[in-house]
């Protein structure tokens, strides 16, 4: 038990978390899409994997699989993408479906809830068709049982009628490429992820790739910038480039209506400063989470619940929208006596930590004093 938390509140600490709904964000260093992401992205996504930026080994690996389907005068194996959102899945899936010049048909997991919905869109595939499924591991199990069979032997069983006098009347489909995207792979049972034929993981990106998003997507708004104003928006968009984007698109506000409508460094972090957003990409809820943990409990460990009050949001939106990018900046850590900061955080608050903070002195007394 934590010096913060109750013991029931230690019993919750770590239960697995429900899956969060990816339209849910809503913030601006988010990295769900919303409507405005959804119509300028539509603009901004490459078309070919020529033009795609970054995930370098992935677009090689890919070009490899559509490069020999095409020699073969076959269809792509099924591929699986996972990933966090704003990576670029969607777009290799209409990549994948330019490359094979293939038509493209866009689902999603939740969408599919009954293994009718999903015999539906399959018996009404073209030859060839690219079948985007995002968010594939939110599907219902009849359907995901019933996907075994159409990616493997392009087949499905239709079950007409009940009980005993149930018939399954087997469909011949056309061959078909797959594409899954999951932003949770593990989640997904090993006899679907077996079927698909290339599996990719999407890193984050660094910000020199950044940068090049930055630049590309500039060029296609019509917007001035330079290399340092590129770069300061890069530093700011946690390895994302639909957040990359986003930013850009309000510091282009912010320069068209305070000046010339360049963007420079100088005018990119005033921008940002308006918005909250600060160098390292931290916006208002996840600077509230680092000042409760260091200024109301010395730097932890507390628990999920606990800390959840303490900024006043739900501890839903704590674990699942906040703690993730501090975690992985290093600002964060998740203990089995709860969620204690580390040194960078601290230091990135500008705060000086007690001589018995976690970390403050490389190791912590038996009751963590």
């Amino acid at each position: 038990m934590n010096r913060y938390d109750s013991p029931a509140d230690d019993d919750r600490e770590y239960a697995p978390p429900a899956d969060p709904d990816p339209a849910a964000d809503g913030r601006l260093v988010g990295g769900a899409a919303d409507g405005e992401d959804q119509a300028v992205e539509a603009a901004l996504r490459p078309k070919s994997l020529d033009e795609f930026v970054g995930q370098e080994r992935v677009r090689e690996q890919l070009d490899l699989v559509l490069t020999a389907a095409r020699a073969r005068g076959a269809t792509a194996d099924h591929v699986l993408l996972s990933g966090a959102p704003g990576l670029g899945k969607t777009t290799l899936s209409m990549i994948i479906a330019a490359e094979m010049q293939a038509p493209i048909r866009i689902t999603s997991g939740p969408a599919i809830q009954h293994a009718g919905d999903l015999a539906a869109i399959l018996s009404s595939l073209q030859e060839g068709e690219v079948l985007f499924l995002d968010e594939i591991h939110r599907m219902s199990r009849p359907a995901e049982e019933m996907l075994y069979m159409a990616m493997e032997d392009f087949r499905v069983d239709v079950i007409v009628g009940k009980g005993p006098g149930a018939t399954a009347i087997p469909l011949e489909l056309p061959p078909f490429t797959l594409v899954g995207a999951t932003t949770r792979a593990g989640l997904l049972p090993p006899p679907l992820r077996d079927r698909f034929g290339f599996t990719a993981h999407m890193e984050f990106y660094d910000p020199a790739e950044l940068e090049r998003v930055v630049h590309r997507s500039a060029q296609l708004l019509d917007v001035e910038i330079d290399t340092e104003g590129a770069a300061e928006i890069a530093g700011r968009s946690r390895g994302t480039p639909r957040i990359a984007n986003r930013l850009l698109r309000r510091v282009r506000d912010y320069a068209q209506v305070k000046a010339d409508g360049v963007i420079t460094r100088t005018i990119a972090a005033a921008a940002l400063g308006v918005y909250e957003v600060d160098g390292r990409g931290l916006d208002r809820l996840d600077r509230a989470v680092l000042g409760a943990l260091l200024k109301l409990f010395g730097g932890g460990p507390v628990g999920l619940s606990t800390l959840a009050v303490a900024v006043g949001e739900e501890r839903e939106t704590v674990e699942e929208v906040a703690e993730p990018f501090l975690v992985r900046e290093g600002l964060l850590a998740r203990t089995p006596r709860g969620r204690i900061a580390t040194p960078a955080a601290w230091a990135h608050l500008g705060l000086t930590p007690p001589a018995q903070a976690p970390g403050a002195s490389g190791q912590q007394g038996l009751f963590g004093a």
